[in-house]
């Protein structure tokens, strides 16, 4: 599609071009100009598309633009997302764009209560957004029905693999209705399994990039900024305070540092937050929201939200710890320069990290400038350590283990020492009990003692004949008193 082309020419629904121009958006970007005429026309279709490339509205907008023709009141519309944020981002794309139209959408995902959700299905959104966990958790139950589905979209099928959901999407499918249903299928990557499964959901689908190598979006500037691991927190609040980086989106390796990181941030007294796997949803849309509203400055996050965090005209992405992977860091940096804007992506690296950071050049095809910080004293002491390096914590770990097995040992030691002497002293009172009764017969006062003492001159003996069969401590002082003189004998 040439840049002449607007999305009036794709000759979608009005009121869904209203909408596009309320966002300001005139023209579709070169990924949406490729997909969206095929998935007007009813083709299925497998992209293998760009993170940032605008490939929501390559699927939502023709979408919508066929439900605007069907009857309402069930789903006829399905989106499969791996992650809370994406679908959530989703949606919000389709609020935004669906405005003027009488089209409803619902995210179901995990992390939040499921009477909304259900109330979704028994009521019949047009569109649900959906992570494949929480979708299986509805089909549980006997209103989770799609059986009016003539829409289905894999989006990010390479990172749903990555996170084990393969199997997931197989049992989603066999939920679904077997007619005919337009199937788009994307995809960053495609690796054998998603090739293989694109293969087995698609017919005859329209392909788009489908050989074209993954790079980071035209419109980002890339830089590697060397740096001691021990320094880069200071690195980076130096950039952050001296306005650099108005605001920016922080990538570390591990939730851990992600919260070490938010934490020395706040403390420098810059407004930060965090996003990873161990916060609750509630948590994790607090900070997103905050983030966008702009009450916080740096989010820092997890590869979990890598591909689903979208926030209009985010200038600066953040790779505080490199990436393994490649491909991990085209979707970081594809957080900026969203939809051919522009934005600046920065990489820390230690020594430690520079051969992963070859792997990445080597992946883009492009050595990334080195950019050293003119007043910034690369020789600092650091003021804290980010992590505690792993031989210190393997040796803390160790030390903890002993002193909790110290503790169990000593505790189980009294345990015992208390039962021990716990049945000492239950043995030992039966047998008092029995040398009592033995000693009875050869002292004939013992046997008219009701409490153990022996009776002078025969008091108790004359209470013998008043209660003859008498209980306790009758009854043995007329056993007692039968061997001497009593007069039932």
């Amino acid at each position: 599609m040439t840049a002449s082309h607007t999305f009036t020419s794709l000759q979608l629904h009005p009121s869904l071009l209203q909408g596009l121009k309320d966002l300001g958006f005139a023209r579709p970007t070169p990924s949406q100009g490729e997909s969206i005429p095929p998935a007007l026309e009813g083709r299925d279709l497998l992209a293998c598309a760009m993170t940032g490339s605008g490939k929501t509205y390559a699927f939502l907008l023709p979408i919508l633009h066929h439900l605007m023709t069907r009857p309402r009141g069930k789903t006829r519309a399905l989106v499969l997302t791996p992650t809370r944020e994406l679908a959530a981002q989703i949606v919000q794309s389709f609020n935004d764009v669906a405005t003027h139209t009488p089209l409803t959408g619902a995210a179901v995902f995990g992390g939040v209560g499921m009477g909304p959700q259900e109330h979704a299905f028994r009521s019949g959104v047009d569109v649900m957004v959906a992570t494949p966990g929480r979708l299986l958790d509805h089909f549980r139950q006997p209103y989770a029905k799609l059986d009016a589905l003539e829409f289905l979209v894999l989006d990010e099928a390479d990172r749903m693999l990555d996170m084990g959901f393969l199997p997931e999407i197989k049992r989603i499918l066999r939920h679904l209705p077997t007619t005919k249903r337009q199937t788009l299928f994307f995809s960053a990557t495609m690796p054998p399994p998603i090739a293989a499964l694109a293969q087995e959901m698609l017919n005859k689908p329209a392909t788009l990039n489908l050989q074209r190598q993954a790079a980071p979006a035209k419109g980002i500037t890339q830089a590697v900024y060397p740096v001691s691991q021990d320094l880069k927190s200071a690195l980076l609040v130096a950039l952050l305070t001296r306005g650099d980086m108005p605001q920016a989106l922080v990538f570390t390796r591990t939730k851990h540092r992600a919260n070490r990181l938010a934490s020395q941030l706040v403390t420098a007294g810059i407004k930060a937050e965090r996003i990873h796997g161990n916060r609750s949803q509630s948590q994790r849309t607090q900070a997103l929201a905050g983030f966008k509203d702009g009450t916080y400055q740096v989010l820092v996050a997890t590869d979990i939200a890598a591909r689903g965090i979208d926030v209009e005209a985010l200038g600066h992405v953040v790779n505080f710890d490199v990436p393994v992977a490649a491909e991990d860091y085209i979707h970081r940096v594809g957080r900026t320069a969203r939809a051919e804007a522009t934005g600046e992506a920065f990489t820390f690296v230690s020594p430690e990290e520079e051969g992963e950071l070859k792997l990445i050049e080597r992946a883009i095809k492009k050595q990334l400038p080195r950019v050293t910080v003119p007043d910034f004293d690369y020789t600092a002491k650091p003021q804290a350590k980010l992590e505690v390096p792993i031989a210190e914590r393997i040796a803390e770990i160790r030390k903890k283990k002993a002193e909790d097995r110290a503790r169990a040992a000593e505790k189980a030691a009294r345990r015992t020492a208390a039962q021990d002497a716990e049945a000492a002293r239950r043995t030992a009172k039966p047998a008092k009990t029995e040398r009592g009764a033995r000693s009875a017969p050869a002292g004939g006062s013992r046997s008219t003692s009701v409490a153990g003492e022996a009776p002078k001159g025969g008091a108790r003996r004359r209470r013998g004949p008043r209660r003859p069969g008498g209980g306790g401590g009758g009854a043995g002082g007329g056993a007692g008193g039968a061997r001497n003189d009593s007069p039932y004998k």
